[in-house]
């Protein structure tokens, strides 16, 4: 009997698992239990001196918090004991500059909401003489880099952390020496010129390949708009002049004629560009957003312009003209799989409200 009862439980537990329900509640539930056993932890350490945190290892576990990017550990711990903000690690480098180090958004993104954003706090330097922009312009965590798809967008990346950070902290920290002789800026170039050179080459194979579809769009829809289908009369006018499918193919055509060259005429662009260090912050990514757009409008009109002109040769027979439209659009469903996630990303990066949270509210 209680075999077969518990056979009714397994196949349920399965069924959740397959929904992902399952999943959505053991999250839930070992969230619920962190969140228990953070509060104890505060409520310990609330009890404690300030010399015994070192001994029950809080200075140590707080630095890894950092490190991993645990936003609410970071908080209650502070709110209890607000000396650990000003607490080193292993490189001399308090919370904020290893924030910054390990490319955690979450946690540098608290400065935000700190009362009067304490000031001590930006000044500091570690035991190599590294200020906080120092820090970002070091090569991100290769485990943070994997992230993000593409050396380009990483590099990305990369300029609006240093950007962000050299935002708030003192202008004379961009001129600052570390132990090495270098200033943040001359450390940002040497350290990244292995991604850059990637980011480099990754632009130019996705506007190659791109430019070649483009240019065979425009090679086709070009002989299209001077062989129209049905012919012309003796008068030299298209002998479908009239028909509402004429009219949409001419539109269809001109519109993929059109996307198509300025599709090309920004693959050109990120080809011919400099490849400056600020270009991967804004100018090339944004070429590349409006090339995949154009030739996705281009693919798409293409697709139109074939479905009318099909129509008018087929003199409006729907029993074949409606499967092969159907399969006209198999090419467009393919180009938004396989682009447009990149598509998403490279857009939301480039135009999207950022990684960082300037309006945190005051937390502390």
């Amino acid at each position: 009997m209680p075999q077969a009862s518990s056979r009714p439980r397994k196949e349920v537990i399965k069924l959740l698992k397959f929904l992902g329900i399952k999943q959505i509640y053991d999250v839930k539930l070992n969230h619920i239990y962190s969140a228990e056993l953070l509060r104890r932890m505060v409520k310990r350490i609330s009890t404690l001196d300030f010399e015994k945190y070192g001994e029950c290892g809080l200075f140590r576990a707080f630095n890894n918090a950092v490190k991993n990017g645990i936003v609410e550990m970071i908080v209650e711990m502070v709110k209890v004991c607000p000396n650990l903000m000003h607490t080193l690690d292993k490189n001399g480098r308090v919370f904020l500059m290893s924030s910054i180090a390990h490319r955690q958004e979450k946690i540098f993104s608290l400065f935000y909401g700190l009362e009067g954003r304490n000031g001590n706090l930006l000044s500091v330097t570690d035991y190599f003489d590294n200020t906080m922009l120092h820090c970002a312009g070091e090569l991100s965590p290769s485990t943070q880099l994997a992230r993000i798809s593409g050396a380009a967008l990483q590099m990305q990346r990369e300029l609006q952390w240093y950007r962000e950070v050299e935002s708030i902290v003192n202008p004379r920290a961009k001129t600052y020496c570390n132990q090495n002789g270098e200033t943040p800026g001359q450390l940002f170039t040497k350290s990244h010129e292995k991604l850059m050179a990637a980011g480099e080459k990754w632009m130019k194979q996705v506007a190659t390949s791109s430019t070649v579809v483009g240019a065979l769009i425009i090679t086709v829809m070009f002989t299209a708009a001077f062989t129209v289908p049905g012919g012309n009369k003796d008068t030299g006018f298209p002998v479908f002049l009239h028909e509402k499918s004429f009219l949409i193919f001419i539109i269809s055509d001109a519109i993929s004629l059109f996307a198509s060259s300025t599709s090309v005429l920004m693959f050109l662009g990120i080809l011919t560009s400099r490849y400056s260090e600020n270009d991967f912050l804004k100018s090339l990514p944004r070429k590349l957003v409006i090339g995949l757009c154009t030739l996705f409008i281009s693919i798409a009109t293409m697709m139109v312009a074939f479905c009318a002109a099909l129509r008018i040769v087929m003199d409006g027979r729907l029993e074949v003209v409606i499967p092969v439209s159907l399969l006209a659009g198999i090419p467009v469903t393919l180009f938004i799989l396989l682009q447009f996630p990149l598509l998403f990303e490279v857009f939301i990066s480039t135009n999207g409200p950022g990684i960082f949270n300037r309006k945190m509210k005051r937390w502390y």
